[in-house]
């Protein structure tokens, strides 16, 4: 079963396709989980201090799991495993587990020891009481991401092999774990359980990617070869790669550190508003980069140049379809999200209404936010690491002052605003410095299709306005039926809206997508013909 569910995805968007898919079913999960925490607890101590634990443990695993190992990883793996020297792939993992195992298991150990200082560190504005909270949690947290750093090796290596069906699927045990402390484990005399539940979904992830791997033919073996050029390489890549991706992590670490500062609940109002943006962000923009990074890994290493511009160009634009109404029905209906999602039991209208504030300030350059993650795989696929760097932190410095700015006048919605406004410098220099280096990256081509998408998502947000008003005349909006009925109405009608003008201008990403469906019908229905097209 696991051999074919581990199939292999051949083109990009077909593996964005999936990871999509079940992106879409684990930010699903993720928001039962969210109105499951909001009803139990509300904007309250308890949720401030669960997410704010969250921070350190999370910054750790992804500056040194999620960025620098799997970045550096995937390039490496995808040179041996797709040149058929499968031994070599296996014994460069096994040496990496090994490396990961190790070398994790005695920063968690370090890190659980300094939790008080770090708890400091992360949320200055606390009380004592809570800040022994953040740091209890964080102890136990550090064993979940120990676990999520040996499930990343193994999700890169389902990533490498362009296996994106069970690497997909692992994201949603770890939201069901936390379902399961919130539910079963967690208590308002023991909160504590919620960092249990995080321990639990930790353990589902790994076991589910170890699956994965398992099914492609790894079996582990203990590794410490040191010496070896392609650990070498990995280590040596490491330090510029994750503090490059570390400022993304930072920016929400320090939003964090600020929104201690203010009013009880603006840390349970941050985390839920960054949630809600994320989603469209990572259903689009990280499966995306996602999908495309082991092909992009691929033609950097064989130096075609004008077909990797084109996978950049075709990858952006291909995004953007999905992006640029996105982005309006999200800031059209932010409102309607956030009651759906955590507008439920302790957590008031008051509450609902900065969440949305936020949310739509975020929402504002989803679209950017999302892109960045592509351009930083095209930065790393070509082994350029210093460059997201320093523009990254130079975006980060930005931030910081802003944020301190403009939460004096606004609150935790200026922290929203803040984040957006860095975003854009960010973007701005990552393509612009990419473009140096590299010459036309088809914004030509980019721009003429945007230029479609944003006609089309005007009219989208038009008639969306236009049916949200429609709606209320006929549904009441006190319960969470008629909310979700206004948002399904209201957001469906913008976006068939949206898709016939895109088909009217004969959007060259709508009709690739059409013809893509098409053919995986045709195939369904001739299977005879199929087997002959592939031999």
């Amino acid at each position: 079963m696991f051999s074919w569910l581990s199939g292999k995805s051949n083109t990009i968007t077909s593996a964005a396709a999936i990871v999509a898919l079940f992106s879409i079913l684990s930010r699903l999960v993720g928001f039962v989980r969210d109105r499951i925490l909001a009803g139990l607890f509300g904007a309250s101590d308890v949720l401030d201090v669960y997410f704010a634990a969250f921070r350190i443990p999370d910054l750790m695993f992804q500056m040194i799991v999620v960025g620098a190992l799997s970045a550096s990883f995937i390039p490496i793996f995808t040179k041996y495993y797709h040149k058929k020297r499968i031994k070599k792939a296996w014994k460069f993992t096994n040496t990496m587990l090994t490396l990961v195992a190790i070398g994790f298991g005695v920063v968690t150990l370090i890190m659980m020891v300094a939790a008080d200082p770090l708890a400091a560190m992360v949320a200055p504005g606390f009380s004592q009481a809570k800040l022994d909270m953040v740091a209890d949690m964080s102890r136990v947290m550090f064993l979940a991401q120990f676990l999520l750093s040996v499930s990343m090796i193994y999700g890169s290596v389902l990533q490498g092999a362009k296996r994106f069906f069970i690497y997909s699927l692992a994201p949603i045990f770890y939201n069901v774990g936390i379902i399961v402390g919130a539910v079963w484990i967690a208590t308002e005399e023991w909160p504590i359980g919620l960092a249990w539940g995080v321990v639990i979904g930790a353990a589902l992830h790994m076991f589910t990617q170890w699956m994965g791997a398992r099914a492609l033919g790894h079996r582990f073996k203990f590794s410490l070869v040191l010496k070896d050029k392609d650990v070498i390489y990995t280590l040596k890549h490491m330090m510029p790669r994750t503090l490059g991706l570390a400022v993304g992590q930072v920016n929400i670490f320090l939003m964090t550190a600020i929104a201690s500062t203010l009013a009880v609940g603006s840390v349970t109002v941050l985390q839920f508003a960054y949630n809600l943006n994320f989603f469209a962000v990572g259903i689009i923009g990280v499966s995306y980069a996602i999908a495309a990074y082991p092909t992009l890994c691929e033609l950097a290493n064989d130096k075609k140049k004008k077909a990797f511009v084109q996978t950049i160009s075709s990858t952006a634009r291909q995004m953007l379809f999905f992006l640029v109404p996105a982005t309006v029905l999200f800031i059209m209906l932010r409102a309607q999200v956030v009651r759906l999602v955590v507008g439920a039991g302790q957590f008031d209208w008051e509450a609902t209404i900065l969440t949305a504030n936020t949310l739509g300030l975020f929402a504002m350059t989803l679209t950017i936010q999302a892109l960045i993650y592509l351009l930083v795989r095209v930065y790393f696929s070509r082994g350029q690491t210093v460059a997201p760097f320093i523009i990254g932190t130079f975006a980060a410095v930005f931030h910081g002052f802003a944020a301190v700015l403009l939460t004096q006048e606004f609150g935790v919605i200026g922290l929203g605003a803040a984040y957006s406004i860095a975003v854009v410098i960010q973007f701005v220099f990552l393509w612009g410095w990419l473009r140096v280096k590299m010459g036309s990256l088809g914004e030509l081509h980019i721009a003429k299709s945007l230029l479609v998408f944003v006609a089309a998502a005007a009219c989208c947000g038009v008639v969306t306005q236009i049916v949200k008003g429609v709606v209320v005349e006929w549904i009441t909006l006190d319960t969470f039926v008629g909310v979700f009925a206004q948002l399904l109405v209201a957001g469906g009608a913008g976006l068939l809206v949206y898709v016939s003008i895109a088909y009217l201008f004969k959007s060259e990403e709508l009709l690739n997508i059409v013809s893509g469906l098409r053919r995986k019908i045709m195939r369904k229905n001739h299977p005879e013909e199929a087997i002959l097209e592939q031999n």
